[in-house]
């Protein structure tokens, strides 16, 4: 009688290896303290108390107060939290409200992305099966089968699986019938894999790689194809193998969106920081100005900042997460993945299931001479349909049905002839015979379909006719096919039904190849259009997998196997053979080659390389593990939604960056300008309010740039944020907008006279505002990497916003709010002077602009 209490878990809480499933049946039931009739409801109870539920950990959501404590972590939130600080400790209350509320909103705006995402993906959290058979024994003995919840599944249950079944645990066969069990989650096999009851010598144990090859193991995740079994429940919840995916490889480091934004974030800290002491020095010792200018040098240091940077960033990701959510079904759980999608260059793919479906289609049938024959079709489509009807357990395998289907394309007839028997394959007999009725009185008909080598060694065939028919079937399979042998013979009827399976003759050769995907083919044009390389990860067969790749118009520029262990090269490149482990590897090697790497899987075996890519993209119908790992949810398992996910993300990225060009050139220049008139002038300038002002001016205008529409351009190639482009760029365009800076200057100081000469800090003050607001929203047109000048169209959000933007500077020094912030009107030759400089700005900017980018395309 087996006791109350749980039986002994694996040493390793990951559950490496199946200790508990070794040895025979009997030796397996004795360890687990289990039976072949189960457990009672009480030994269930005591057990589910002891192990816990059977369910995958889950992620934790984290909470809206630690959403917005990870948004600070930022470097330029934290920067601005500082110089809130020391704005604060000289009493400058109006600089820290300021600084203050942009680090507020930019929190809030990322924290309700982020929880949109989340919640979104909540709906698509779940394990993979909902109710077990299981046999449960009553305090009398009797045992009885039961539906029961696979949450309440304990070690030492058995459980019974039959045609659809998911398998709901880790398991042991007791007794198995023509089981053969769907992989694909665990293995990435398309095809069914035999399994059955065998015993096997206790302590033997399978390495890693051949666990899933055990006939007498199954794991969760997997799915009954055919057949039915009884087995015995040997892991359940973390143990399983399919929990134990969610501890596959280290989380990747930053991802590519994380490594761009850093890269240019501490270069600009570093001058932020270093900006404050050097004006202060500077004003100290060529003006005897102290510490009364410390307001000002935070306003420099500030005004220097992209603080509008996570507000932007946030914007721009979370409207395109929110368009391709409801446009073409797919969910961003990470919003900085929908950068790192535009930034994608390499996307490593499955065949099964990606490039083709998950099912074979006959190619061609052929007779002896390597011919087209029809008849040979005919004929193995009359021996799948007696299979199926004389069968015990008739369910037709994914080639049965392809045999059928090309038949009823070709208008064969199969159904008229008389099945006496059939002996069906099974896991140690790689063929298939059917005895048929006639051809006429006292006749027989025999059928032999499977394995080319198993069918030729029943055939009448000399050496030498032998080894050409086994040469014709290697071309083929070298081609990429499956192939199978039909052979047949007559025997008299008096023999037994069953007939004989020797002295066959070959009637021909019947060849499958996978499906494509109905869309692969025009998703990989559009991929490659986007500049966008596809690696095909396969465990396939390589020619197999090269064959998948040529039928839908990818030619690879090399085929290789895992084993090589070398990392694809530039061209499109299949690798077949590949474990999960090659899979991981391959993917971090293309990293650390450069790449920005997508990753699409769906399986427990793709979590390693999922985890390892910048972006990984998972189906909707993928196992919870999977869906888990991913950064992005498709829709369906389709090429075509990656394209548009990859479009959306170089969209918002193209934003992105038009904002960082726009803001950390016009800022590099002001406060170079600024620099240099503080040690020019005897008096600040411009005041520390007034530079705010103005921040929040130029602030709010650019968030039109999360509403701007990229050039086509921008969308044909990967985008990234690269540091050293951006700083080469912004330094080119900075040192520009500061010789239009000092060249108003030069205007002021020759064209003013009398009350309003340069002397005048209020005049001065109110030119150089304007003037700033001007050339910023110049630089908004002119430097985005939107639409054309030349193109005929509206002038979008970045044009009205900096057409405002302009108004606000002409119009703001003579209303009360300029008098608040000591500015005054401007006389008119300043405005008609004015209007010459930036003519001649907005020329040299177009000039520098057209070089830069055929230095720099």
């Amino acid at each position: 009688m087996a006791s109350d209490t749980a039986p002994p878990a694996p040493s390793d809480p990951a559950f490496s290896g199946p200790a508990p499933a070794d040895g025979t049946a009997l030796q397996v039931l004795r360890r687990l303290d289990s039976g072949p009739r189960g457990l009672t409801e009480t030994e269930a109870a005591a057990r589910l108390t002891a192990t816990g539920e059977n369910t995958v950990p889950g992620a934790r959501t984290p909470s809206w107060p630690r959403r917005c404590l990870r948004g600070v972590r930022d470097p330029f939130t934290a920067v601005l939290l500082c110089l809130a600080l020391v704005s604060a400790a000289v009493a400058s209350w109006g600089t820290a409200s300021v600084i203050l509320s942009l680090v507020a909103v930019s929190c809030v705006l990322r924290a309700t992305g982020e929880h949109r995402a989340d919640r979104s993906i909540a709906a698509l959290r779940g394990l993979v099966s909902g109710t077990a058979t299981v046999l449960r024994r009553s305090e009398g003995g009797t045992e009885r089968a039961r539906e029961v919840p696979v949450a309440e599944l304990v070690p030492g249950d058995v459980i019974r699986l039959g045609p659809g079944d998911l398998v709901p645990a880790d398991i042991r066969l007791l007794r198995s019938r023509g089981l053969t069990v769907h992989q694909a989650a665990l293995t990435g096999e398309s095809a069914p894999v035999p399994k059955a009851a065998a015993d096997v010598p206790d302590g033997s144990r399978g390495s890693e790689a051949g666990a899933f090859g055990q006939a007498h193991l199954c794991f969760q995740g997997s799915g009954v194809a055919t057949g039915s079994a009884t087995a015995v429940v040997v892991a359940t919840g973390a143990r399983t193998r399919f929990a134990a995916a969610h501890r596959f490889g280290a989380p990747r480091g930053g991802s590519a969106f994380d490594r761009s934004v850093h890269g240019i974030s501490w270069v600009l800290i570093r001058f932020m920081l270093l900006t404050p002491p050097l004006v202060l020095m500077a004003n100290a010792a060529l003006r005897g100005r102290g510490l009364e200018t410390l307001p000002f040098a935070v306003a420099v240091a500030v005004g220097l900042t992209p603080e509008m940077l996570p507000v932007i960033v946030t914007t721009c990701l979370a409207r395109g997460a929110t368009l391709l959510a409801g446009r073409h079904d797919v969910i961003v759980k990470r919003l900085p993945a929908l950068h790192d999608l535009g930034a994608v260059d390499v996307l490593c793919v499955d065949k099964t299931g990606t490039l083709t479906q998950d099912r074979p289609v006959v190619a061609r049938a052929l007779d002896t001479a390597g011919h087209d024959d029809p008849d040979v079709l005919r004929w193995a489509a009359v021996h799948t349909w007696w299979t199926l009807q004389l069968a015990e357990l008739p369910a037709p395998d994914a080639l049965d049905e392809a045999l059928l289907d090309a038949a009823d394309a070709a208008g064969a007839e199969y159904e008229d002839h008389d099945g006496l028997t059939a002996d069906p394959c099974g896991p140690d007999r790689r063929l298939a015979a059917v005895v048929l009725r006639g051809p006429g009185l006292g006749v027989h008909t025999v059928l032999v379909k499977g394995a080319v080598e198993d069918v030729l060694e029943r055939c009448d065939a000399s050496p030498a006719e032998r080894r050409r028919l086994l040469a014709l079937a290697a071309r083929e399979a070298a081609a990429g096919s499956r192939v199978l042998a039909l052979a047949t013979a007559e025997r008299p009827a008096r023999d037994r039904p069953r007939g004989d399976e020797r002295g066959l003759a070959l009637r021909g050769l019947v060849t499958f190849h996978d499906a494509p995907a109905p869309s692969a083919a025009e998703a990989l044009r559009t991929l490659t259009g986007l500049g966008v390389t596809v690696h095909v990860l396969t465990g396939d067969h390589p020619a197999t997998a090269a064959r998948a790749c040529r039928d839908l118009g990818l030619e690879p520029a090399a085929v290789r196997l895992a084993s090589d262990g070398d990392v694809p090269g530039d061209g499109p490149t299949v690798v077949a053979r590949c474990t999960p482990e090659d899979k991981a590897r391959i993917v971090a090697g293309l990293r650390s080659a450069g790449h920005t790497v997508g990753f699409l899987g769906d399986g427990v075996n793709d979590v390693a390389a999922l985890r390892a890519a910048d972006v990984g993209i998972v189906p909707r119908d993928a196992v919870g593990v999977a869906r888990e790992a991913g950064d992005v949810v498709l829709g369906d398992k389709d090429l075509t939604a990656i394209g548009h996910a990859v479009v959306a993300g170089r969209h918002s990225s193209g934003n992105i960056a038009s904002y960082l060009r726009v803001t950390l050139s016009s800022n590099l220049g002001n406060v170079l300008a600024m620099l240099a008139a503080g040690l020019l002038l005897p008096f600040l300038p411009m005041l520390p309010a007034q530079v705010l002002v103005q921040n929040l001016c130029f602030d709010g205008a650019q968030l039109a740039f999360a509403l701007d529409r990229p050039a086509p351009s921008v969308l044909r190639r990967p985008t990234g944020l690269r540091p050293r482009a951006f700083l080469r760029f912004i330094t080119v365009f900075g040192v520009l907008n500061a010789v239009a800076d000092l060249a108003t200057f030069a205007v002021l100081a020759i064209a003013l006279h009398g009350p309003d000469a340069l002397d005048d800090e209020s005049v001065f003050h109110s030119a150089w505002f304007t003037e700033n607001l001007l050339t910023q929203a110049l630089v908004m047109v002119l430097l985005r990497t939107g639409r054309g000048i030349a193109e005929k169209r509206g002038p979008g959000p970045v044009g009205r916003a900096a057409a405002v933007l302009a108004l606000i500077g002409l119009l703001l020094p003579p209303t009360p709010l300029g008098t608040a912030l000591h500015m005054t009107r401007l006389p008119v030759p300043f405005h008609l002077l004015l209007g010459a400089v930036l003519g001649l700005y907005a020329l040299a900017l177009v000039a520098a602009r057209a070089r830069y980018e055929r230095r720099h395309p």
